[in-house]
């Protein structure tokens, strides 16, 4: 099946509907705050000369994440193939995800090199262009980066309303401005502003609150309605699980997805063997969480039980057997 597409207004009247929809979970601000042009220059890489191109244009952006993640579930569904597009499209909202690391890691190093030169001021005018370039290369690719994972938020959306399972990546976190010159004092405020966005989004501040329980969990509305109940008092939480990618883990990440709450995983280091699972939970402890819902499941949760309960933190106990009952199994 092929679609000709001649004017933007052709695309914007065939995903109308879906677009639509798709805005209520990934509106146009937010796209319009990605795409954002720091600079009327951008620079790619060091050799590069500035060059006046510019963002592309965010609702185009949007549609096109839209008609490329989209149309394949539409394509597939109620076909012999219906059950591969969830991995096809995994591996697009993956794309989107690699390549915005990508950048960040060059994003990373231009900002190395830019700390460098803001600490060690020269009068001369090399310096001078070399900071002013160097910033430059710093702001295109932050602003590349944050296009990207935009995009990647957006795919990873109709992916998780299509699958009912959030998007998670095998690697990486997931994560969505007297005496020197005008150009050190933007160097360094730039520097600063970075830094401080980045922490945000690798160490969300919030009161904590943990999931854990086993991995044949299937009753996800008891979960749902517990940490609803739970964001209702504590609107500003943010969720930690223990990592696992089914069971309860793995509904607490999809609540989580739904109702946008920033979700760490905190997953065992496998360098203390046996021990790994323990030293996670009372790592996690650490955070003194506010709340906790643990479900039954093996020791590890009968350890991350005993270790709340002596925090005297809130904390709800669920038990295996009083789930609802699994239509699937019935």
């Amino acid at each position: 099946m092929t679609i000709s597409i001649n004017s933007f207004d052709e695309l914007n009247i065939l995903f109308n509907d879906r677009i639509q929809s798709a805005g209520e979970r990934c509106s146009a601000a937010a796209y319009d705050d990605a795409f954002v042009e720091h600079n009327e220059m951008a620079k790619l890489t060091i050799m590069d000369e500035p060059t006046a191109t510019e963002m592309p244009d965010p609702d185009m952006a949007r549609a096109a994440v839209e008609l490329a993640v989209a149309t394949i579930f539409d394509v597939f569904r109620d076909t012999r193939m219906e059950e591969f597009s969830q991995q096809i499209v995994w591996g697009i909202v993956n794309s989107f995800h690699m390549t915005a690391r990508l950048a960040e890691g060059r994003e990373d190093d231009a900002a190395r090199k830019l700390g460098d030169l803001a600490r060690t001021y020269d009068p001369s005018e090399i310096y001078a262009v070399e900071l002013e370039e160097t910033q430059l290369l710093c702001q295109t690719l932050q602003g590349c980066r944050e296009a990207l994972e935009a995009m990647r938020d957006h795919a990873s959306e109709v992916y998780r309303v299509e699958t009912g399972k959030p998007f998670q990546a095998t690697r990486g976190s997931q994560v969505s401005k007297t005496g020197v010159t005008a150009s050190q004092i933007q160097a360094r405020d730039f520097l600063a502003a970075r830094s401080r966005e980045r922490r945000e989004q690798f160490a969300p501040e919030g009161p904590m609150v943990l999931v854990s329980g086993g991995q044949d969990w299937h009753d996800h509305e008891q979960i749902w309605d517990r940490l609803d109940d739970i964001k209702a008092r504590i609107p500003e939480m943010v969720l930690a699980t223990t990592g696992m990618r089914k069971g309860v883990d793995a509904i607490a990440a999809s609540w989580a997805a739904a109702r946008r709450v920033k979700l760490i995983t905190f997953i065992p280091d496998r360098k203390h063997g046996t021990r790994a699972a323990f030293i996670r939970n009372e790592n996690m402890l650490k955070l003194k969480p506010v709340e906790a819902i643990v479900c039954q499941g093996s020791g590890i949760q009968s350890n991350l039980y005993e270790l709340l309960r002596k925090a005297r933190t809130p904390l709800h106990a669920l038990r295996t057997a009083n789930q609802r009952p699994d239509a699937k199994r019935a």
